[in-house]
C-alpha cells in the first residue's frame, strides 16, 4: 500500500489538477502533506510500536491509510484532498517502520535474511509497478481508483495480520518524545506554508513572512529541544561521527534532487510530451529496475574500495542524469532523450544508495544503527518535501517569466499579460484565455508548453547542482577507506527503503 501509493500519486497530478481546477502550488500541497507528516512522524511511530505493540500499531497504521485513502478518493476538492493525504501520512509514519520491526522480531537471525529478502523483493515489485498501475487507472478509469485500490489491500493485510503475525514489544522501550516531534512537524510546516504560498501572496504578505520566521525558529531549536529531552527521538551525539554527518548531509542535497524530478517529470511527460498516464508511469521503470538489478553490485564497492569513491562517483553520474534531463524539448522522443537519461540517472542512484546506506549503518554502534537509519531515513523524505516546496517555487518563476516574454512578443496586450500572470501558477496545465481567436489561442499553447521546458531546465540544473554538492561533501567528508569501523553488506530492506 505505501510504496503504491507514495509513486502511483505523482503520476495522478496532472488528472488531479485538470480534474479539481486546481494550481501547481495546491497540486504540490498533495505531495506535501503526505510527505510532512511522514517524515516528521516516521521515528515515533517506531518508538511506540517497541513500546505498545508492534503488531498493533501495524494495524493503526493500516486501518487509517485505508480509512485516509477512502477519504482520498472520495475527495470533490483539492481542499479535501490535501486533509486527508495529511491524514494518510500519519497513519504511514505507524505503517512504515512497523512491517520490518514484526520481520526482526518474529524471525530468528537464522531466517531473518530470507524473510527480509522476500520483503524486499515485493517491495522492489511494488515500487516499479505503482506508477504503471497508477497511470492505468488514472487513463481507463479516473485518479480517484489510484486510492480506492489501497481499500482491498488493506482488508486482506488486516486479516493475514490478525491471524498470522504475533504480537512483540521492545523488553527496554524509550519513552516517545512528543515535544521533538511536534517542534519538527511545526517547523517543517512553516517552511513549506511560506516557501508554496509566496506565489500567490508574496514574500511581503504577513502569514508568508511569520510562517517562514516561525518555522526557522522552531527548526533552530530543535536542536537544543533534543538535548534536553529525555529520550530525544534525533540523538545527537550521532552527529559526532563525521561520517555519519556526512551521510545525512549528502542525503539532504541528493534526494533534494532526486524529490523535485519526481514531482515534475510526470507533469512534463503528461502536459509537455503528450505521453499517456500509463507511458508515463513505465517511462521511469528503466531507472527502477537498473538500481534494484546493481544494488548487490554496489553493495560490495565499499567493502572493494571503501566509502568515498562510490559516494563520490554515484552522485556525479547522478548529476550528468539531471543534465540529460535538460536535452528534450517539446514531444521530445522518449528513446533518443529520456530513456538515456533515466539510465544514467538510475546507474548513479545504484552507484549512491547501497554505499550510502552502508556508511550510515557502519558510522555508528552496532546498537544504534537502527536509529541512525531512520534518521536518514527522515532526512531523504524532509530533502523531498523541502525541494518541492522551495524549487517548485524556482519552477513557478521561471515559467511565468519565459511565458511573459514570449506573450509580449506574440501580442503587446495587456490584459493577456495580466492572465498569463494571474494563472503562471497552473503551468502547463494553463489554457489561453477563451476570448482568443483560434490561431492565437494555439500559439499560447505553444508558448506555455516551451515555458514549462525552460522551467523544467532550470530545475534540473539546480538538481544537477545538488548532486554534485552531493559528490563534494563525499569527498571532502568521508575517509577514503574505513578505518577502524564495521564493514559489512546493507540489508536489502535498507536499499529498498533509500531507493523508494
Amino acid at each position: 500500500m505505501a510504496f503504491i501509493d507514495g509513486t502511483a500519486v505523482n503520476v495522478a497530478l496532472a488528472a488531479l489538477e485538470s480534474d479539481l481546477h486546481a494550481d501547481i502550488v495546491s497540486v504540490q500541497w498533495v505531495i506535501e502533506s503526505y510527505g510532512l507528516f511522514l517524515s516528521a512522524l516516521i521515528l515515533v511511530g517506531g518508538a511506540l510500536g517497541d513500546a505498545w505493540g508492534r503488531r498493533a500499531m501495524f494495524l493503526s497504521g493500516i486501518a487509517g491509510f485505508a480509512v485516509a485513502s477512502a477519504g482520498c478518493g472520495l475527495s470533490t476538492s483539492i481542499t479535501g484532498l490535501v486533509f486527508w493525504r495529511s491524514v494518510q501520512g500519519v497513519a504511514a509514519a505507524f505503517l512504515v517502520p512497523g512491517s520490518l520491526a514484526i520481520i526482526s522480531a518474529s524471525f530468528a537471525e537464522s531466517s531473518r535474511g530470507r524473510a527480509i529478502g522476500t520483503w524486499s523483493g515485493f517491495t522492489a515489485i511494488t515500487t516499479a509497478l505503482g506508477p504503471v498501475l497508477g497511470g492505468w487507472l488514472v487513463e481507463h478509469a479516473s485518479w480517484h481508483w489510484v486510492f480506492f485500490m489501497n481499500l482491498p489491500l488493506a482488508a486482506l493485510v488486516i486479516a493475514i495480520s490478525l491471524r498470522h503475525v504475533p504480537e512483540s514489544r521492545s523488553s527496554n522501550p524509550k519513552r516517545v518524545d512528543w515535544l521533538g516531534a511536534a517542534v519538527a512537524t511545526l517547523g517543517l510546516t512553516g517552511l513549506v506554508y511560506g516557501f508554496l504560498e509566496s506565489a500567490f501572496l508574496g514574500w511581503k504578505h504577513p502569514l508568508v513572512l511569520g510562517s517562514l520566521t516561525g518555522g526557522c525558529v522552531l527548526l533552530a531549536l530543535f536542536p537544543w529541544v533534543e538535548r534536553r529531552v529525555a529520550a530525544p527521538m534525533v540523538p545527537l551525539e550521532l552527529f559526532q561521527s563525521r561520517s555519519f554527518a556526512a551521510a545525512n548531509v549528502l542525503t539532504l542535497f541528493l534526494y533534494a534532487g532526486l524529490g523535485i524530478f519526481f514531482f515534475l517529470f510526470p507533469l512534463n511527460l503528461i502536459q509537455v510530451q503528450n505521453y499517456s498516464p500509463t507511458a508515463t508511469g513505465a517511462a521511469a521503470l528503466p531507472m527502477i529496475l537498473l538500481m534494484f538489478a546493481l544494488s548487490r553490485w554496489s553493495g560490495g564497492l565499499v567493502a572493494r574500495y571503501g566509502a568515498r569513491l562510490p559516494l563520490t562517483v554515484g552522485p556525479l553520474i547522478a548529476a550528468a542524469g539531471f543534465l540529460l534531463c535538460m536535452a528534450p524539448s517539446v514531444e521530445a522522443n522518449y528513446w533518443r532523450t529520456f530513456f538515456p537519461a533515466f539510465i544514467v540517472l538510475g546507474l548513479g542512484m545504484a552507484t549512491s544508495v547501497a554505499p550510502l546506506t552502508t556508511v550510515v549503518m557502519t558510522s555508528v554502534e552496532e546498537d544504534r544503527a537502527g536509529t541512525a537509519s531512520g534518521i536518514n531515513n527522515a532526512v531523504a523524505r524532509v530533502a523531498g518535501v523541502l525541494a518541492v516546496a522551495v524549487l517548485g517555487l524556482v519552477m513557478v518563476a521561471s515559467f511565468s517569466h519565459s511565458l511573459k516574454a514570449s506573450v509580449r512578443s506574440l501580442r503587446p496586450d495587456p490584459a493577456l499579460v495580466h492572465y498569463v500572470e494571474a494563472n503562471a501558477a497552473k503551468l502547463a496545465g494553463l489554457e489561453p484565455p477563451a476570448d482568443q481567436d483560434p490561431g492565437t489561442r494555439e500559439k499560447i499553447r505553444l508558448a506555455v508548453r516551451h515555458a514549462f521546458i525552460f522551467g523544467f531546465r532550470i530545475v534540473m540544473l539546480v538538481s544537477a547542482v545538488l548532486a554534485l554538492a552531493s559528490a563534494v561533501t563525499a569527498w571532502r567528508m568521508l575517509p577514503s577507506r574505513d578505518r577502524g569501523t564495521r564493514v559489512h553488506l546493507p540489508r536489502s530492506s535498507d536499499l529498498n527503503r533509500r531507493a523508494a
